[in-house]
């Protein structure tokens, strides 16, 4: 009686062996692999277009002299509604919306105000291309970390932490000596600036707060699906009573009706890439990527505009960059991401001897011709215009 007892046991337990793909090899392997690029290319496609969007920005509103950045921003948010309608009927990029359990109550309480603010810290980031320069404007935006953190303490989503309060800091006094040093300040757009930086960090914490809920998970293409319609609607009104008497088609003609389509585009498309970095990469990938872009889009305004930059200003940015790395990842995150650097970089002389001397030369020549480039106006001011000229005005205009 027993020894059928244990063999009907036996046999009972041999049984579903066999109904468990996920441990079948065989199975993995039948798997045809995704193609899919490298992460570098995700991430230089997000820098390129994140740098672009900041550069067509400040072209369009100062130089170009097209000085209506609320009719901008209606326009970018106007084409970023009607593309996410395309996408989400067309393609796959929206189906994360069918996750979420949007209602009308959820959209009037929670969407529209944090539409509002998105607005505000869009309106006040173009104005502020109207006074300020791309460099300096880059080196204020260090200190979004900061009012993120204040934002979240103040809507009581986090504790109020002394310690971070001393790492932040950190990034508050490089800023201010970064402030200090510039020599086009101008306190309006200053302020601007900072405005938007305050709305920017209450949007985040807001929409930090929706997201805190797993059924409002929702990417950056989808929020954009959700957000774009009523932040064009709330800046076409505002736009509709300040800006729109003073427009005429002159000011549209003058920068180009392409020309404002493709600085559409290429707005939306950053919205694109980034679902795709955040899914391709990690959160640190993302922060030091965040902080090589500000870098090249201080040397990019250094070359393309002569923005003058100060020595009080590289110290200045300089600390606050470390502040804000330090701030994301933490010292022992640091010190351990530095010695696998290292040991990567060691690797890759050894088995990549010419490759590795050729990127230290590229580098080396690279900073030589920034160097040279920032200094150009003072050594070499005939020069500087014949370029200005042969560009056709596009580095025209007052800095």
């Amino acid at each position: 009686m027993s020894e059928g007892e244990k063999a009907r046991t036996s046999g009972e337990v041999s049984r579903p062996e066999p109904t468990l793909p996920t441990v079948n090899p065989a199975v993995d392997k039948a798997e045809p692999p995704k193609a899919a690029f490298h992460p570098a290319v995700y991430v230089g496609v997000w820098i390129t277009l994140s740098s672009s969007v900041i550069l067509f920005n400040k072209h369009i509103l100062d130089y170009a002299q097209f000085r209506f950045p609320i009719i901008l921003t209606t326009w970018h948010l106007a084409f970023a509604t009607f593309m996410t309608q395309v996408l989400a009927r067309t393609t796959t990029l929206l189906d994360g919306r069918k996750t979420v359990k949007m209602t009308g109550r959820v959209y009037l309480r929670a969407i529209v105000p944090i539409g509002l603010f998105f607005s505000l810290s869009l309106i006040c980031g173009n104005v502020t291309y109207l006074y300020l320069s791309v460099a300096f404007i880059q080196m204020l935006k260090a200190t979004t970390p900061v009012a993120v953190l204040f934002a979240t303490w103040g809507m009581g989503m986090a504790p109020v932490n002394l310690k971070v309060l001393m790492n932040v800091s950190v990034i508050v006094l490089g800023v201010i000596i970064a402030s200090f040093g510039e020599i086009r300040f101008v306190f309006i757009g200053f302020l601007f600036q900072l405005g938007g930086i305050v709305f920017e960090a209450t949007r985040l914490v807001m929409v930090q707060r929706l997201l805190s809920s797993a059924e409002y998970k929702m990417d950056p293409l989808v929020s954009l699906y959700y957000f774009a319609p009523v932040c064009a609607v709330m800046n076409g009104v505002t736009a509709l009573f300040i800006e729109v008497p003073n427009l005429t088609m002159g000011h549209i003609y003058n920068v180009g009706v392409w020309t404002l389509l493709a600085n559409a585009v290429v707005a939306f498309l950053l919205n694109v890439s980034v679902v795709f970095l955040i899914g391709k990469t990690s959160s640190l990938v993302m922060t030091l990527c965040g902080v090589l872009k500000d870098i090249l889009l201080v040397a990019a305004s250094m070359m393309i505009w002569q923005t003058p930059v100060t020595m009080t200003q590289f110290f200045g940015y300089s600390i606050a960059l470390v502040g804000l790395v330090y701030y994301k990842l933490g010292g022992d995150k640091i010190k351990e991401y530095t010695g696998q650097a290292n040991r990567a970089w060691a690797e890759y002389g050894v088995n990549h001897p010419a490759q590795r001397k050729f990127i230290v030369f590229g580098a080396i020549l690279l900073i030589f011709f920034l160097l040279m480039g920032s200094m150009a106006p003072s050594y070499a001011p005939e020069s500087v215009a014949s370029v200005k000229g042969m560009l056709g005005g596009a580095t025209a205009g007052n800095a």
